[in-house]
């Protein structure tokens, strides 16, 4: 069961219609607006932050009724189910405008249209593992991953030796590249289940691990649609991705067009591999994670 918000009633004087006297005159416009909304950080936290600010979306929507005029409610609708998805939490919406007023020409109470959108997010990913059977490790956590997001690519997997912790293993790294309608806070938690499923446990930072799961980025920078949050458990773009080459040269392999920002700029992300270089990062098993991994 999704989790909703909804907004009902909100009015204003716009301009839309094909006709002369609709785009002079005006008239009112309802929007209904119903958000699927993960709404279990709230809960918990009793925060604004984790949840959607409604009176600010009601303002969103306000602010397109009366912008520039257009000719179909259509139009209007997708425009603000559009400004409602780029709120992070937002993970689907349905937008009903309601155009009391229209020209029908015969008694009638109502005319509404309806859209409904589902968020499509730009993801990386980033999976690690050496204890265990590591090479089955992250097919199967590839696998688990089908379920929470639509993979459009995914790296070679790559033999890297560990950077930071105690002596360790080397180990298995993979970056996936994928679209997704969940929130940041709720893919990171399912990537955190699917941790536990694989038997991580946290005791050391940078210590060795059954698998390990990043976020490494949500959105697109080169669109400025990329999430930048700061947060005690999620912080976007992933801070040291940069700094890694075990991060950086499978993530060029299975997005070699793929950018990040760092400190405020937007970076290929093959042009700071290059300057990185590739110490420790040597191919590993040859297997296709898009084929066997699920």
């Amino acid at each position: 069961m999704s989790d909703r918000i909804a907004l009902k009633g909100i009015s204003a004087k716009g301009f839309h219609g094909v006709l002369d006297f609709e785009k002079r005159d005006g008239q009112t416009f309802v929007v209904d607006v119903e958000m699927e909304v993960d709404l279990a950080p709230a809960g918990a936290s009793d925060d604004l932050v984790d949840t959607v600010n409604y009176a600010e979306v009601a303002g969103d929507v306000v602010d397109l009724i009366q912008g520039a005029s257009l000719d179909l409610i259509e139009a209007l609708a997708d425009q603000i189910a559009a400004k409602v998805l780029t709120r992070p939490l937002v993970e689907a919406v349905a937008v009903t405008v309601h155009k009391p007023q229209a020209p029908v020409g015969h008694p009638f109470t109502d005319v509404a249209v309806t859209v409904e959108r589902v968020r499509e997010t730009p993801v990386v990913i980033a999976v690690g593992s050496n204890m265990g059977d590591s090479l089955e490790t992250i097919q199967n956590a590839v696998g688990a991953l089908w379920l929470a997001l639509e993979l459009k690519a995914a790296s070679r997997v790559y033999e890297t030796a560990p950077v930071g912790g105690p002596a360790q293993a080397a180990y298995l790294n993979a970056v996936l590249v994928g679209t997704t309608s969940m929130s940041p806070q709720r893919l990171l938690r399912t990537m955190q289940d699917i941790e536990l499923e694989h038997g991580r446990v946290r005791k050391e930072r940078w210590g060795p691990r059954t698998l390990d799961l990043d976020l490494i980025q949500y959105g697109d920078p080169v669109f400025d649609t990329d999430v930048r949050m700061e947060t005690e458990a999620l912080t976007l773009p992933h801070p040291r991705a940069h700094e890694r080459a075990f991060v950086l040269v499978p993530w060029a392999d299975a997005d070699p067009e793929a950018a990040l920002r760092v400190d405020g700029e937007v970076r290929r992300v093959a042009e700071l591999a290059a300057e990185l270089g590739t110490s420790g990062v040597t191919l590993g098993p040859d297997v296709d994670l898009m084929e066997d991994g699920w």
